[in-house]
């Protein structure tokens, strides 16, 4: 026991020199290279009249935060959504979520005067609330039981559905079109820090509650009658854990558009290193989900240069076979 408890404090800790070796590329690699040193110096001793200073603190940094935000959001919303279905294909972005919250930022953006991202994330958040209910409502039974196969078939058909009215929005609004382009590819350059700032609540709320609920996590896998023979309510922790889902998956759309992939990708590699309990599952996911994000938004760099490719491009790269793959050897 002690040993297995050993091995896993040890693959944490690799998952964090991972993440700081990932973190460390994304600020130094790209179409400019940056030394070391100079990273470093820019971030002790920052020079306006420096332009390498400049493109690390105006472009890479705050590019390298988000992205390590956003992925490791996805794939604790990823490892939740798997745990609260019983579906081992549920995500964020393959059971609509994503998209839901992507269409009320497009009706944002288009409809409404809203213009900057802190206004975007109340939209976003309430999309995904939209959406997250849709496909509750839509993969429930007769008798009010949830199937693996509706939910997933639910989720695909309100992810198209959203998919749809954003772009036909969009193409009636031409000019909304061009300022939301990168979002429906899902990207996180060309922010700054200061959009993070207003979400800070919304993740630290979240990380709260997957603390408080971890125990719960656990229980729900044995199954609700399980739960409710240890005192437990199915309904309240699902609701709870949906909310962590509605939080983390919204406040990353606000933050980097429409990103899939993630949360179906982690949790399974994250399953397969750490096992099923959510005390170590939820913390390996936040890792790797940052690490695979920023390699992702690192290659993607270098696929079409000078052009940067959206790092949504690139998990779907990543994502489609494996996606493909499961889909063949799980039973849903």
């Amino acid at each position: 026991m002690l040993n297995h408890r050993a091995s896993r404090i040890a693959g944490l800790l690799l998952g964090l020199v991972l993440v700081a070796t990932a973190f460390a590329a994304s600020v130094m690699l790209g179409t400019t290279d940056i030394a070391p040193p100079t990273f470093v110096q820019a971030l002790v001793q920052y020079d306006p009249a420096r332009v390498a200073h400049i493109i690390i603190v105006t472009e890479r940094l705050p590019r390298a935060v988000i992205a390590a935000l956003v992925g490791a959001s996805l794939a604790i919303a990823g490892a939740l959504m798997q745990t609260m279905t019983r579906n081992p294909l549920a995500s964020p972005g393959i059971l609509g979520i994503n998209a839901g919250a992507m269409f009320f930022v497009v009706v944002a953006v288009s409809l409404l005067p809203l213009h900057t991202p802190a206004e975007y994330v109340w939209a976003a958040l309430l999309g995904a609330l939209v959406a997250a209910c849709l496909v509750v409502i839509l993969s429930r039974g007769r008798q009010g039981e949830l199937s693996s196969l509706r939910v997933v078939l639910a989720g695909v058909a309100v992810t198209a559905m959203f998919v749809s009215f954003s772009q036909g929005l969009l193409i009636v609004d031409q000019q909304s079109f061009e300022s939301v382009l990168y979002w429906l590819a899902g990207s996180v350059s060309g922010r700054e820090l200061s959009v993070v700032v207003p979400l800070l609540p919304l993740f630290g709320i979240a990380l709260l509650l997957c603390t408080l609920l971890v125990r719960h996590a656990n229980a729900l896998m044995l199954g609700d009658d399980m739960v409710k023979g240890l005192g437990m309510r199915a309904g309240t922790i699902k609701l709870l854990l949906g909310l962590v889902v509605i939080l983390l998956a919204g406040s990353s759309v606000a933050l980097a558009g429409m990103i899939g992939f993630v949360g179906l990708i982690v949790p399974h590699m994250a399953r397969g290193l750490f096992g099923v309990d959510h005390r170590w599952l939820l913390p390996a996911c936040a890792l790797l989900g940052a690490s695979l994000l920023l390699l992702a938004d690192v290659a993607s760099r270098f696929l079409m240069p000078p052009q940067d490719v959206p790092v949504g491009v690139m998990t779907a790269l990543i994502g489609t076979p494996f996606f493909i793959y499961l889909a063949r050897r799980k039973q849903i």
